[in-house]
């Protein structure tokens, strides 16, 4: 007896002892009454200290699970077992149908399951080795310091007003009008489409976006009960001339657009067609939500103003942001940029239902950028990503035979092959030979791009990114 303790975490080693004491008792391996060994002795023979046994005796006789007699030693206390009759309940049959769509269209119950030594061009992460950790640290360390005791506490729905104020002058410096509007902190981008989509009214019912778009857009858009209606992506963006027949025909309560490094064809809409977007929308008077993704990721010329920057001091666009793709994903801190009042709206919604974002780390995160880091970490990123954006576009070009290649710049290509070709079966092939990568149809609204399929590079090793993509282009031309 005994001779089965193991140390198996980073507990203390008294509660670890006190746990496993207990659950000798629980499975009944110990008896009611029964004398347990000494300190000494116990000590001597798990060889750990006798204060560790000590202080793990104390805490189960505080519990009453064992007693002390004086002179005599530890025993065991009286042993209750609650019996009770097995119930098994069908959990599916009381699963509601919003729960039974997300179950159905979650793509990490679907995908094909990655396994160690493979080359996976299934993500879009950040570079977990390019974290800027150190200086986190230090920034941690700072906020602590100076308000520890307010960034543990509860916080405010709306965000921690320092990151607020630094998230309105980040947003200005991008060329937009911040006098009528105000930002609401959420949990990532993916809160922050959900929020705004549970407090917008359902008119037509109906959202106009790209076609391809964001998967994860097209989920909550599902669970929403919104009709998707999807317009093709030219090199420059969105088609303008689709749009135009689109808005004429019918009546949208609002559009989803990606303008920078669309996910997942990684196309940049232009200046001049972003211009057209607005005026276009603004004319049917229609709402645009911007996915502000991945926008600090553009490798060469200068970056482009977002949508809502065209807007002045109109209120008929809303932006959604996040820096879970270039900075720390593990923070889940995003944000909308809207017009005051629907923040306010939106704030309530907020509180009814999550209360309220991590303040500790909203705090953080405060830190890091107004002590300068962010840039820092931003330009050795550009660097590195833009070294594997150009070695895998060329292993692209040199090696798959594909129709049209898409992506101006972040951590991802898109690559459309001849229609006849299937990208699950090419994917099939792939897994065998230990290469993973994204169909594309998943991000298609009307069930097309069975022939395209999406490449993440930037978590992979340089050598891992040529040959992954050596193997694709090989086992294409055998389909």
């Amino acid at each position: 007896m005994f001779s089965d303790f193991k140390l198996m975490d980073e507990r203390p080693v008294y509660v670890q002892l006190k746990d496993y004491v207990q659950d000798m008792i629980v499975k009944g391996h110990l008896l009611e009454h029964q004398k347990l060994p000494s300190t000494r002795e116990l000590s001597k023979l798990l060889a750990v200290s006798r204060n560790t046994v000590l202080n793990a005796y104390a805490e189960l006789e505080l519990d009453g699970i064992i007693y002390a007699v004086k002179g005599k030693g530890h025993f065991i206390g009286k042993v209750t077992t609650l019996e009770t009759s097995s119930i098994e309940i069908d959990w599916k049959q009381r699963l509601n149908e919003t729960t039974l769509l997300a179950d159905e269209i979650d793509l990490i119950r679907q995908d094909i399951h990655w396994k160690k030594g493979m080359i996976s061009f299934t993500s879009i992460a950040p570079e977990e080795k390019l974290f800027d950790v150190e200086n986190f640290k230090r920034a941690f360390l700072t906020r602590m310091s100076i308000e520890g005791d307010i960034v543990l506490n509860y916080g405010y729905a709306k965000g921690y007003k320092p990151l607020i104020d630094h998230l309105l002058s980040y947003m200005e410096m991008k060329g937009v009008d911040i006098s009528n509007k105000d930002i609401l902190i959420t949990n990532g981008f993916t809160e922050g489409l959900d929020i705004l989509l549970s407090s917008l009214a359902k008119k037509s019912g109906r959202v106009l976006c790209e076609n391809p778009t964001h998967h994860a857009a097209l989920k909550l858009f599902s669970l929403h009960g919104l009709d998707v209606h999807g317009i093709d992506m030219q090199d420059d963006g969105i088609d303008m001339e689709q749009v135009e027949k689109t808005l004429a025909d019918k009546d949208f309560d609002f559009a989803y657009l990606i303008p920078s490094y669309h996910n997942p064809t990684g196309i940049v809409t232009s200046s001049e067609k972003r211009s057209a977007i607005f005026q276009l929308f603004s004319k049917y008077q229609i709402p645009i939500i911007e996915d502000g993704f991945n926008e600090e990721l553009r490798y060469s010329s200068s970056h482009l103003a977002p949508l809502i920057a065209f807007s002045g001091i109109g209120n008929n666009i809303v932006y959604i942001g996040s820096f879970s793709k270039i900075l720390f994903p593990g923070l889940r801190v995003g944000w909308i940029l809207a017009d005051r009042e629907l923040i306010d709206s939106l704030e309530s919604m907020k509180r009814a239902r999550t209360i309220h974002t991590s303040t500790l780390d909203q705090a953080v995160l405060y830190q890091y950028l107004q002590d300068g880091y962010f840039e820092k970490y931003l330009k050795k990123a550009r660097f590195v990503y833009k070294k594997k954006y150009e070695l895998a576009r060329q292993a692209c070009i040199q090696y798959i035979p594909y129709s049209r290649i898409t992506g101006d710049g972040g951590l991802h290509l898109f690559i459309e092959l001849k229609e006849d070709v299937d990208a699950r079966l090419l994917l099939e092939k792939c897994y065998d030979k230990g290469v993973v990568f994204y169909p594309g149809d998943v991000f298609y609204t009307n069930g097309r791009g069975s022939n395209t399929f999406r490449l993440g590079f930037s978590r992979l090793a340089d050598d891992d990114i040529v040959r992954g993509i050596q193997i694709i282009g090989d086992t294409l031309k055998t389909l």
